[in-house]
């Protein structure tokens, strides 16, 4: 898949400041989905292991879970849905204050401030649904490993699709390994998590074969069957 080259400036750029989303006396707003033909393409859910890895750290928890509540909001209506304000800050652990300053309002603001949304004419916001890659201008906020695990990211994604996926189940086959897993069981994980027979079962025998995928490795707990679960050291997505 190409990288896309739309948020990869060459140079640093300022956070541009965005419009305030306004709210009237109701306390609730409008959310709509932001689809947008050129970053959709190259971008990821909200709450994939992207989004938490690498805009995390640069929009923080609170405005990272209000990204996801959202998402998982209009993937059941897609068309947009009312937002609550005052029942969703607390279903966040943001409290009831609703002023200018409140956290959950500069959650809001946040959202728009990095394009995560824009308003959407009157009381009304428009969300991604796709998030796109971190803009280069803020990937000198993240601590040096991240830095260099986006780099490997971005690498990978101008492999072919095959290849990436093979790549990603020798990460993850690797750190369950770490963890204890046997050869069956990798490979039972690796197809609960959709990979190809063929892929799950190489996988798996050069995981057992070759030990851990490093050194050092943090050891993650027992993954259930189903679980979203990624051990240390894998791939983003």
């Amino acid at each position: 898949m190409p990288v896309p080259t739309a948020f990869t400036p060459d140079r640093p750029l300022p956070v541009r400041r965005r419009p305030a989303v306004t709210v009237g006396a109701e306390e609730r707003i409008r959310i709509v989905p932001w689809l947008d033909a050129v970053a959709d393409p190259h971008g990821v859910h909200p709450c994939s292991r992207y989004v938490e890895l690498y805009w995390l750290p640069v929009i923080g928890p609170s405005t990272t879970w209000l990204l996801r509540r959202l998402g998982y909001g209009l993937e059941m209506h897609a068309t947009g849905l009312d937002l609550d304000l005052v029942e969703t800050a607390r279903s966040l652990g943001l409290g009831e204050r609703m002023g200018k300053n409140s956290p959950f309002r500069r959650a809001l603001q946040r959202l728009c401030t990095f394009e995560l949304a824009r308003p959407h004419g009157p009381q009304a916001m428009a969300v991604r649904v796709h998030i796109p890659p971190l803009p280069l201008r803020h990937l000198g906020r993240l601590p040096a490993s991240l830095q260099a695990s986006h780099r490997r990211w971005l690498a990978e994604q101008r492999l072919p699709e095959p290849e990436q996926m093979r790549r990603r189940a020798r990460r993850l086959a690797g750190g369950l390994a770490a963890s204890g897993a046997d050869r069956a069981e990798i490979e039972g994980q690796l197809a609960r998590w959709q990979f190809h027979p063929a892929v799950a079962f190489r996988a798996a025998e050069e995981a057992v074969a070759t030990g851990p995928i490093q050194p050092g490795t943090t050891r993650p707990g027992p993954i259930q069957p189903g679980s979203s679960s990624w051990p240390a050291g894998v791939s983003p997505q």
